[in-house]
């Protein structure tokens, strides 16, 4: 896991899950998935109504993926049993760098 991203203690208990869905989605651009490429920023999760909120940002701002990643994070979040909403909050602060990518990502 990230050191660098944040997920609530709701989360942390199915956060693998979590992680590995977001693993599968890749920004077709640059060819990484979102995860290792440090577009997530915090996760959180209700376990008690399965609400799943998700704090991601762009590698640029106008990037015109926005709709395509936001929709495939709703579809891989639809297969994990435990969460039942989903919403896909775009942030820009603190900036994305190349800082933010994954050591795996780097490599």
């Amino acid at each position: 896991m990230r050191d660098d991203i944040k997920i609530n203690d709701r989360a942390a208990a199915i956060g693998d899950q979590l992680i590995e869905k977001l693993e599968k989605i890749y920004d077709p651009e640059i060819e990484l998935d979102i995860y290792n490429l440090g577009l997530i920023y915090e996760i959180r999760f209700n376990g008690e109504n399965g609400e799943t909120q998700i704090d991601m940002t762009l590698t640029t701002m106008g990037c015109p993926l926005a709709d395509l990643l936001t929709d495939q994070i709703h579809d891989a979040m639809s297969d994990v049993p435990e969460v039942s909403k989903v919403e896909v909050r775009l942030v820009w602060y603190p900036a994305w760098t190349v800082d933010k990518m994954s050591r795996y990502a780097r490599i």
